[in-house]
């Protein structure tokens, strides 16, 4: 009997090549679907709810795939933990129906981008926040930031590759906050997202923290569509995907 697994998977993005299958370099994906395919006996193909790139992290991917088995679903968590020889970990592993699809029934997702803000960068956790050694006006950051709410043509964040008939996103929160010894996180929820979007955006916001691109500067850039307008991508080491929102499926 064919059966629907949905995972949700926690990894430390930095030394994969995104999340994406890849002949030449390692992925995400493909280190689950060989494990899977050996734990089941058989080859097994997963969905995941979106792609990351290279060097990206997650706190909480979400990907599904179907198999014919008979395996509890702690019990296959449990395995792939147990082999996989990658930063990569099964947070929680559920049945679902059948016509549970990871990308086309998501809801929203929630992206974290992390600014290490002081003059003096770190050893420790270098991996998992942009070092920026000029202050930034986090008022200013959220002034613009306020833009980004709503039903919008994001074009201008856009880098080429995106494989999407449309670049119109809705944006349905977006927000910078303060964390302790020096960090920024900012955090954006949307019904989904182009290649590089987040990181195009923080880029330019960073920009305008540091005093180069005023909030109604900012608007006009996002409005022209311009991509070289906007400010430079920001590194993919500060960016989490942190959780995809899903309806009811219980």
């Amino acid at each position: 009997m064919t059966r629907n697994f949905k995972l949700v998977i926690e990894y430390d993005g930095t030394m994969f090549f995104g999340w994406q299958r890849q002949t030449a370099h390692a992925s995400i994906q493909g280190e689950l679907e060989k494990i899977l395919s050996r734990i089941l006996n058989q080859e097994i193909k997963i969905h995941g709810s979106g792609r990351t790139d290279a060097g990206v992290h997650a706190r909480a991917q979400v990907a599904h795939f179907h198999a014919q088995t008979t395996i509890l679903p702690q019990a296959l968590q449990k395995g792939v933990n147990s082999m996989i020889k990658h930063p990569i970990v099964i947070r929680e592993c559920a049945e679902v129906p059948l016509n549970f699809h990871a990308r086309y029934n998501v809801r929203s997702k929630e992206y974290r981008y992390y600014i290490l803000n002081r003059a003096v960068p770190c050893a420790i956790g270098r991996n998992y926040a942009w070092h920026v050694g000029k202050s930034l006006d986090m008022e200013t950051m959220n002034r613009c930031s306020k833009y980004l709410v709503g039903t919008h043509d994001f074009k201008t964040f856009e880098n080429t590759g995106t494989p999407k008939y449309s670049t119109v996103r809705t944006v349905f929160s977006a927000k910078w906050t303060s964390e302790p010894k020096d960090r920024m996180v900012f955090r954006i929820s949307a019904s989904g997202f182009l290649k590089n979007m987040v990181r195009n955006i923080v880029g330019t916001l960073k920009d305008a923290g540091e005093g180069k691109i005023s909030p109604d500067a900012f608007e006009k850039i996002m409005a022209s569509g311009e991509r070289p307008l906007a400010g430079a991508t920001a590194p993919a080491r500060g960016l989490f995907l942190h959780e995809v929102i899903y309806p009811d499926i219980s």
